[in-house]
């Protein structure tokens, strides 16, 4: 599945394709922010981390959790 992370004050967001349901996600990002300096650390699906402020975290925009098609019989 595919989430956007807007960050505060920065003029593009973030994009990680990750492996976890939506709830998941949710619900790390809600345990990041009850902490005073919690961090949000998602893993791609390429084996990659990406680790965010909580704190700096504007939005999440959950994509779809569908194959992508590429090429020209897409």
């Amino acid at each position: 599945m595919d989430v956007k992370i807007g960050v505060q004050n920065a003029a593009r967001e973030l994009t990680v394709d990750v492996d976890q349901a939506q709830e998941q996600v949710v619900t790390a990002f809600r345990d990041a922010l009850a902490s005073d300096d919690g961090v949000l650390v998602l893993a791609d699906q390429r084996g990659g981390v990406l680790a965010v402020p909580a704190a700096k975290i504007a939005y999440l925009e959950f994509g779809s959790e569908g194959l992508r098609k590429v090429g020209f019989g897409a």
